[in-house]
């Protein structure tokens, strides 16, 4: 069966095939009985535009490049729907990769999306080596979201203000009572920017002989692993705020584990304000890092350059918040 042409949809519609494409781009030209009347066209002739062919005319491919760091990572998937929505009205489809899966192959991450033409391309989190897209960022707009790592000239960031967020949930433990309080860190510019925020609260309040800082890998097993370790000590913290939420839930387990109670022996803050933080067996009080914000002004930026709206490459941080829940409250053990 042949498949029906913007000729037909013009033809059904009444008007001419340059009207159509005005619509089909959607241009605000357009009357409004006209739109309707060559979308009612599109529709009850089941048209499908030719991509291809408008690519070509275009020379775009109304296609951009999503690069993520770890799809594993729940806070992702918010910043991914803010990101996708905005892309989606303006008129672009996104094309997803696992840098992390591409790492273990020996791939060029971007390579594919060059390869595809893509308009352009968002880096989501943190790449192992962000001045590898130096070459990218030549022919295409760059935008890292969610990453606070230097990056190339020309290309945009649009994170949350991390050192802002740990401070929000270290006095939110102080306001407690705590005085023993221990941060499981992580990794990389985000991970260095919340110990910063961390410690630099602590010792504002007076606590920095007392705090305790405990690496990890930022997962819930290193979670588990540097919470065994904190609340193993003799003088254990009565509060421990971890680098992300996944670190806290393990966190949880290892005080589970050993025989405490949270809030009532422990209390616990995670970061990032994830699925898993407001799943209702955990209920984690945690820093909601404006995800879905972030995507959102990452989409805008993007949209803005494609748009040719020029920079030399901005950073823009997102306001944190916190979110209150069941896992702190007042310290039981004082001295």
């Amino acid at each position: 069966m042949r498949q029906p042409t913007i000729r037909d949809v013009a033809e059904h519609a009444g008007v001419s095939k340059s009207l159509v494409s005005l619509v089909l781009r959607g241009s605000g030209q357009v009357r409004p009985e006209k739109r309707e009347a060559v979308l009612r066209a599109v529709r009850e002739l089941g048209y499908r535009p030719n991509t291809a062919a408008r690519s070509l005319s275009e020379q775009r491919t109304r296609t951009v490049g999503v690069l993520l760091h770890d799809l594993r990572n729940p806070w992702f998937v918010d910043l991914l729907d803010g990101l996708n929505s905005l892309l989606h009205a303006g008129g672009l489809h996104m094309l997803l990769a696992d840098a992390r899966l591409n790492r273990r192959t020996g791939q060029d991450p971007t390579g594919p999306f060059l390869d595809l033409r893509a308009d352009g391309l968002v880096v989501v989190g943190t790449l192992p080596d962000p001045a590898g897209l130096e070459p990218v960022a030549e022919r295409v707009p760059v935008v890292v979201a969610g990453a606070r790592e230097p990056v190339p000239p020309g290309v945009d960031t649009v994170a949350g203000d991390d050192e802002q967020g740990a401070r929000l949930a270290t006095e939110h433990l102080i306001a407690l009572g705590h005085r023993r309080i221990a941060h499981i860190a992580g990794y990389g510019a985000v991970g260095a920017l919340r110990r910063r925020g961390f410690e630099t609260t602590a010792a504002a309040h007076g606590l920095a002989a007392t705090a305790r800082v405990e690496p990890s890998d930022m997962t819930e097993e290193g979670g588990y692993r540097a919470a065994v370790r904190l609340l193993g000590r003799p003088d254990r913290p009565t509060a421990v705020f971890a680098v992300n939420d996944t670190a806290a839930v393990g966190a949880l387990s290892a005080a589970g584990e050993l025989g405490l109670s949270a809030p009532g022996d422990v209390s616990v803050v995670g970061y990032d304000d994830t699925s898993v933080a407001r799943l209702r067996h955990v209920w984690l009080t945690t820093v909601d890092n404006a995800a879905h914000e972030v995507g959102r002004r990452a989409a805008r930026r993007l949209l803005d350059r494609l748009a040719g709206v020029r920079g030399t490459g901005e950073v823009q941080l997102c306001a944190p918040e916190l979110r209150v829940r069941g896992t702190t409250g007042p310290p039981r053990l004082t001295g």
